[in-house]
């Protein structure tokens, strides 16, 4: 697939906090992880020795998720990073989130089901709001880019709407996860993050 040729930004620098969002998927779509800092900033993280994004298309890794690749990003993100809350659609992942829940604590990795019509509905007119007020920053990555490119309006009852791709080829899972990744910022907003006193910062100027 073409991707847009744009300025593909570094990640922070470890020790910044963040949430993360991961839509999944297991033979078809794609599978992707981003990241949201506590001022706004969203990217996609690069992980494992080859710093590769966490972004995988079945197609290149012989017609499956690689899972043992996912499972390693995750674990990375989470020594790396301060990872306040991580939001997974759980379709296909249940196992996986539950170890992760096991792992990093239930009170940071959540399932959080796209398929909840009203609920979504909302975290995108939420996403495309604080996108709008320039509330958030990105990274430029060119897979989210794509994603959200690919993305279209698909109406609901209650003049409700979520995303949906036009054709199966034109993915829209890094637009997913992004969304995820800010639902989760924005709760974690809620519930206080950003009150600490040792919070680090990640600004461009």
């Amino acid at each position: 697939m073409q991707l847009t040729q744009v300025t593909w930004l570094p990640s922070p620098p470890d020790g910044t906090q963040i949430t993360l969002g991961m839509d999944g998927s297991e033979n078809d779509d794609w599978t992707a992880i981003r990241a949201e800092t506590i001022d706004g900033h969203q990217f996609t993280p690069r992980y494992g020795p080859d710093k590769r994004p966490a972004v995988w298309n079945p197609a290149e890794w012989g017609g499956e998720i690689p899972r043992g690749e996912v499972d390693a990003c995750v674990d990375e993100l989470m020594t790396r990073f301060k990872v306040k809350r991580m939001y997974c659609d759980p379709h296909g992942w249940y196992t996986e989130i539950g170890n992760w829940s096991v792992t990093y604590g239930d009170d940071v990795v959540f399932e959080w089901n796209c398929s909840r019509i009203s609920r979504m509905f909302e975290e995108i007119v939420r996403f495309q709001t604080d996108l709008r007020e320039k509330r958030m920053t990105h990274d430029g990555c060119p897979y989210a880019a794509m994603a959200f490119a690919n993305a279209r309006k698909i109406a609901k009852p209650g003049q409700k709407y979520i995303l949906g791709k036009p054709t199966q080829h034109q993915k829209i899972d890094v637009a997913m996860s992004s969304i995820l990744a800010h639902t989760a910022a924005a709760d974690a907003h809620t519930a206080g993050w950003g009150e600490e006193t040792d919070n680090r910062m990640w600004c461009f100027g």
